[in-house]
């Protein structure tokens, strides 16, 4: 080892003595944390080194320190811009000399890259930090051919394989690249990887003979606790309320949903503000700093954010949306308390979400699909599972954990409060006796029809009724069966064919299973509601009000609505939706101006009918001497930010409705989310022109009788009458045009 002192070069041995006394002086820490010395002394040795080490645990140490203490520069390899400069600052920041840290990519002109070379060959600096789309580059490689490299280090190193997220091809040609350059160690670096990843990284990097320096992935401290996509914005509002002060992160899957809830968070009262790829880069170092310098309190982002951020006070971590992969999960959440204080991961999970990620993993090819529909699958496993929550991710990390005496062992919401289990064996033995009879050839929801005894046209058109299990199950709901198919999935007895999107096939284990005369029990547990639309019908607005609603006003209000439809001549439903009269019980609102804040009320829509139901409400709250809940009315953000008038004008003009969604960057269930938003709350949209091109005259008349005398619009009764008809984008459309025409 060499280490510099007062301006000359002396060598010494990598003891533990010599190595903390080099801790002290560049990072002024007294000991090493977990196996860091141990680390650094085999690289030192001039060994490849691959390193598992969770968030929080000092893996940039690991190759700093090195470096510093070393001979030559260090190529760091890493995958953000935004990761890098917090990295080169930190590294600067211990040096009284300039160009100790730099970073060398396409953001530089060139007087600056001309600056970056120049204190290279003047051996100032220790660390070089390259995105691997940089290094590749010919003029970058012939000049780090001419100058002394200490060693290379692959930061954030899941990156590398095609089983973990991020993945990027240039990462795959690292090791080709790096022995351009120089014949010199590899340090590799992650904070997650699975077996398997770990394995695929070593392979690529050429690193199989590396010495490798794995801890627990265990973090006691952080809380997991996943609940029903239920009202998640009014949860998430409260959450953050009752958390007042603490720095948090809430992930979203779009750039506009990050947009969008910042805005939320902010109209309610909370500092937060958005970061996202789409950002300009002055917007998003800005944001980032204000953040670690509590200048806000909490960031909504994309998983651009978090890598390598070094914030060791994150008090919560919340999923918006579900991730695509426990790598991502565990990567994000272990950005909060990496201080080792408290530290609470919530996540929201909806069935609904992972099938548009399905949808569009059938777009991919073979291979990537199998791989997202594995990690898919233990993302649903973990969502749904009744065991300890930490056990469930340690065990995917390769790694066992005592649910009872383990550290952390009662740090989630399983384990806190345990789930009652039922016993579903028999009902799993005449879900896959099912699908064997009928030689695999249908999907969940044909099942589903068979077992509960439904005839759909499905089921009449091949004669299921037949089948000998038509109406088997007919005591559970649909909703109990779905459930054990989803679980009988995860736990790999039957799986989706995805190319023939849904078809439900066996696996050994579910063959395995009809085989055996009493084979392992099967349990699920009893009382989860992950059929989202069964938990809105159940619980809509009522985790808000902290209690249920006030039945004796709904039903006054049903009727309030009953009377103003019959004077209007239209359904009930298209006065204003249950779950608004709901909220309406819940938040008392007296003016038209609160009315027009309720759940899927607008401002035309309270203008139009609002000032009955506050008259009502307001007497109602007089009479019975009600306080009303002012602070729990969540604010909505005004329209400005959304696409209303370009939706308007565009279908105006007859704009076909996906060039409509493309011109705004929407997908069209987005598209349509909108249209839903700006028809419920009172204004008309004219999509007749696409309707006549799109869907069957007479299936448009019938869904228009349909609706009149239907006593809701809900997806669940439209879908049940048109399901197998039109699709579920079909019936929305149809319904944005009844509630515009009738309503409006």
């Amino acid at each position: 080892m060499v280490i510099k002192k007062n301006g000359k070069t002396l060598k010494m041995s990598t003891s533990k003595e010599k190595l903390t006394q080099a801790l002290k002086q560049y990072f002024g820490f007294s000991s090493f944390k977990g196996q860091q010395n141990e680390v650094i002394s085999t690289l030192l040795e001039g060994k490849d080194v691959f390193v598992l080490m969770p968030t929080g645990g000092g893996k940039s140490l690991c190759y700093q320190l090195p470096a510093l203490i070393s001979e030559g520069t260090a190529i760091v390899v890493s995958p953000l811009i935004a990761l890098m400069k917090n990295q080169v600052d930190a590294v600067n920041g211990l040096s009284e000399k300039e160009g100790v840290a730099h970073v060398l990519n396409s953001s530089l002109n060139k007087t600056q890259t001309k600056q970056v070379f120049d204190d290279i060959k003047a051996g100032k600096t220790k660390l070089l930090y390259v995105a691997p789309e940089s290094l590749i580059k010919e003029e970058y490689v012939d000049f780090l051919k001419e100058v002394k490299i200490s060693f290379a280090a692959i930061d954030e190193a899941h990156c590398i394989s095609e089983w973990g997220h991020d993945f990027r091809p240039e990462y795959r040609n690292l090791k080709e690249t790096i022995d351009k350059i120089a014949k010199v160690p590899i340090i590799a670096l992650t904070a997650t990887a699975t077996p398997k990843v770990q394995d695929d990284i070593q392979k690529t990097l050429g690193m199989n003979n590396a010495v490798v320096f794995k801890e627990s992935f265990n973090r006691p401290n952080l809380f997991y606790e996943v609940r029903p996509k239920v009202d998640v914005d009014k949860e998430i509002v409260k959450f953050i309320h009752k958390n007042k002060g603490k720095s948090g992160i809430v992930y979203c899957l779009s750039r506009k949903k990050v947009e969008e809830f910042a805005q939320l968070l902010q109209v309610n009262g909370i500092n937060a503000l958005p970061y996202h790829a789409g950002l300009d880069q002055k917007t998003r170092v800005a944001n980032q700093d204000k953040f670690l310098m509590e200048e806000c309190d909490v960031i909504v982002a994309t998983i651009a954010f978090g890598m390598g951020i070094d914030k060791p006070d994150v008090r919560f971590v919340i999923h918006y949306d579900f991730p695509k992969s426990l790598e991502s999960y565990y990567q994000e959440t272990g950005r909060a308390g990496r201080d080792g204080g408290e530290g609470h991961c919530l996540a929201f999970y909806d069935p609904k979400d992972i099938e548009k990620l399905e949808k569009f993993l059938a777009q991919k090819s073979v291979s990537e699909r199998e791989i997202g529909m594995q990690l898919l699958n233990e993302v649903i496993g973990y969502a749904e599972t009744s065991m300890s929550r930490r056990q469930y991710i340690l065990y995917y990390f390769g790694e066992s954990f005592d649910p009872v005496n383990g550290a952390g062992a009662k740090m989630d919401d399983n384990s806190a409060n345990p789930p009652v289990l039922k016993d579903a064996t028999k009902d799993l033995t005449i879900v896959l006796k099912l699908i064997k009879k009928l030689e695999e050839k249908f999907k969940t929801k044909d099942i589903i029809a068979v077992l509960v005894g439904k005839e759909t046209p499905t089921v009449k058109s091949y004669k299921l009724e037949s089948s000998g299990f038509f109406g088997k199950g007919a005591l559970e709901t649909e909703n109990y069966w779905k459930s054990i198919i989803r679980q009988a999935t995860v736990q790999g007895y039957l799986q989706k064919d995805i190319e023939t999107y849904g078809i439900l096939k066996m696996m050994d284990k579910g063959v395995k299973f009809l085989s055996e005369k009493s084979p392992s029990p099967f349990k699920i547990a009893e009382d989860r509601k992950y059929d989202i639309t069964q938990a809105k019908a159940d619980s809509e607005l009522q985790v808000q009000s902290g209690g249920g609603l006030d039945q004796n006003l709904f039903k006054q209000l049903k009727e309030l609505r009953k009377k103003v439809a019959q004077k209007q001549g239209i359904p009930p439903y298209t006065v204003f939706m249950d779950p608004s009269l709901e909220d309406m019980t819940v938040q008392y609102p007296i003016t038209i101006e609160e009315i027009a804040k309720i759940y899927g009320v607008g401002e035309g829509k309270a203008r139009k009918f609002g000032k009955e139901f506050a008259e009502f409400i307001k007497t109602y709250v007089e009479e019975n001497d009600i306080e009303r809940p002012d602070d729990m009315v969540l604010k909505k953000v005004a329209n400005k930010s959304s696409h209303k008038v370009f939706i308007i004008q565009n279908t105006d003009k007859k704009i076909d409705l996906e060039d409509i969604a493309k011109a705004k960057n929407l997908t069209m269930d987005e598209l349509l989310s909108e249209m839903e938003s700006i028809v419920y709350q009172g204004t008309k949209i004219n999509i007749d022109y696409y309707i006549e091109e799109n869907i069957d005259e007479d299936m448009v008349e019938d869904f228009m009788d349909f609706m009149n005398t239907s006593e809701s619009d809900s997806m669940k009764v439209l879908l049940a009458e048109f399901g197998e008809e039109l699709t579920d984008e079909e019936v929305r459309i149809l319904r944005i045009k009844f509630i515009s025409d009738v309503a409006n």
